[in-house]
């Protein structure tokens, strides 16, 4: 038996290796690429390394609590646990697949009693008569058989394909997950210490309202001034303590949100509030390509067009006819167990089957249109995608040429503002003008100084975008880049 099992693995071996797999073979889908980004600088073209590490981006903040922070993301964040857990679950599909090429092996032990029927190894129930006189018969069964499917065309191959490429698309979606996460963290911690540097501001300001309501009170108790002047400037101070009570809701959610991104209940978290801004990074004059490519959502879109082009093979497979090697071999006899394993009672079997379904109502062509229409719809996907991520990169490199801009041309109007409120708190103190004066001259003042940090935090979430669009990696290019640009 040993022997004729050796003779039909070899047979299955030289079946199997010159089989075609049938169906297209991947190609990547073309997409048209610009040669530069409308809105910066140079740009070089690169091969996709969408594999490479995304690298520690979020340091370019120089921010020891942010980077502290970041750290806890991957080992605590919920999404990125379900995201790694539906990777291993891609790989143990994979693992499922391939164990296919394999001959499966399986043993039964069993004890019947039947009548009407030989207790031969060929005997068929079906043709057997049960007559009245006829014994029960105990039978006695130990088998060990074995099924292999021979992969003539191709069928386990590409099924085999389409796994492994849906379990590359589960590593790259880890990675998004991954990225995502932690960019999601970066986005509200600078929303936090933005909030924190507002706060900052109205209380400095209501100091400031205070040195003012005190020389009104000053003014009226010495009968230079009216009462106005002291309820103006006292609505002045009050406006603003509220204005910054106002803020302590939106960094109390901000502190939550950070909370449940690093797996916490908001009760067991907390941040120290700081009031400054982390450092905005410079923008490097030229964007490789090959930071584009990085993106992990492009390149687990494109993985699952490969897996979904693998699937038009399976289903164009099932048109032909299937190869299935079998053979059983084992024990049979009506005597007691302890005397079923004796050389007369071995029977053994072994041989080929061939089947193809020969009507199944346009079944097979419905699921090969499936698949064909699965693989148009995640092309679709991928381009959409790679369109996606060219214009992210674009709104963020216009987001922050045209923020800086702006908050270049506010810091000048903040300067004046401030002047301004100087030189109207003097007039006032000498009598020439009244306290609406002041009060207008302070509230242009802060209104323009809140307005210049607020541009600077959506600078600073501007920024990450473009590190978010560009796959979580910014770097200045190397002066070896400089010969391959155009």
């Amino acid at each position: 038996m040993i022997r004729k099992f050796r003779v039909l693995l070899c047979f299955g071996l030289i079946l199997a290796v010159p089989g075609c797999a049938v169906g297209p073979d991947y190609k990547r889908p073309g997409m048209p690429v610009p040669d530069a980004f409308k809105q910066a600088g140079l740009w070089k073209t690169a091969a996709p390394k969408d594999n490479v590490p995304r690298g520690r981006w979020w340091e370019i903040y120089r921010d020891p609590v942010l980077n502290e922070l970041v750290e806890q993301v991957e080992i605590s964040n919920q999404s990125v646990l379900m995201a790694e857990a539906q990777y291993r679950q891609a790989l143990a599909a994979l693992d499922a697949a391939s164990a296919s090429f394999f001959p499966s092996l399986n043993t039964s032990l069993s004890r019947t009693r039947t009548r009407g029927v030989s207790s031969a190894p060929s005997s068929s129930v079906s043709g057997s008569t049960v007559m009245p006189g006829d014994p029960i018969r105990k039978i006695n069964r130990l088998s060990l058989g074995m099924n292999w499917e021979i992969d003539i065309w191709g069928r386990i191959r590409r099924n085999v394909e389409a796994n492994e490429a849906a379990a590359e698309a589960g590593a790259t979606d880890l990675e998004a997950a991954l990225l995502s996460a932690r960019a999601t963290l970066v986005q509200s911690y600078l929303q936090l210490r933005a909030n924190e540097a507002q706060r900052l501001l109205l209380d400095e300001t209501a100091a400031a309202y205070e040195r003012s309501l005190t020389i009104a009170r000053n003014r009226y108790d010495a009968g230079v001034a009216g009462r106005i002047d002291v309820a103006q400037a006292e609505t002045q101070l009050k406006t603003t303590r509220a204005q910054a009570i106002d803020l302590e809701i939106q960094r109390a959610q901000l502190e939550h949100a950070i909370a449940l991104l690093l797996g916490k209940a908001p009760a067991e978290f907390s941040l120290p509030v700081t009031g400054r801004l982390p450092g905005l990074p410079s923008i490097p004059a030229g964007l490789p390509s090959d930071l584009l490519e990085r993106r992990p959502d492009i390149a687990a879109a494109e993985r699952r067009v490969a897996a979904a082009n693998a699937q038009i093979g399976v289903a164009q497979a099932a048109f032909f006819p299937a190869l299935t090697l079998t053979s059983n071999s084992g024990y049979q006899a009506s005597s007691s167990l302890s005397e079923l394993v004796r050389l007369p009672n071995r029977f053994w079997s072994i041989g080929p089957a061939l089947a193809l379904p020969l009507f199944d109502a346009g079944v097979r062509s419905a699921q090969k249109d499936q698949t064909v229409a699965s693989y148009d719809r995640s092309v679709a996907a991928y381009r959409q995608t790679v369109l996606t991520a060219f214009r992210e990169v674009e709104d963020s490199l216009a987001a922050l040429r045209i923020l800086d801009e702006e908050e270049e041309v506010q810091r000048e109007a903040a300067r004046f503002a401030a002047e301004s409120l100087d030189l109207t708190h003097n007039q006032y103190q000498s009598g020439i003008v009244s306290y609406l004066n002041v009060v207008v001259a302070q509230t242009t003042s802060l209104g323009a100084e809140r307005t210049r940090i607020d541009l600077m935090g959506r600078k600073l979430l501007a920024s990450l975008a473009l590190l978010k669009s560009l796959g979580g990696l910014w770097t200045e290019p190397s002066a070896q880049d400089d010969g391959s640009k155009k």
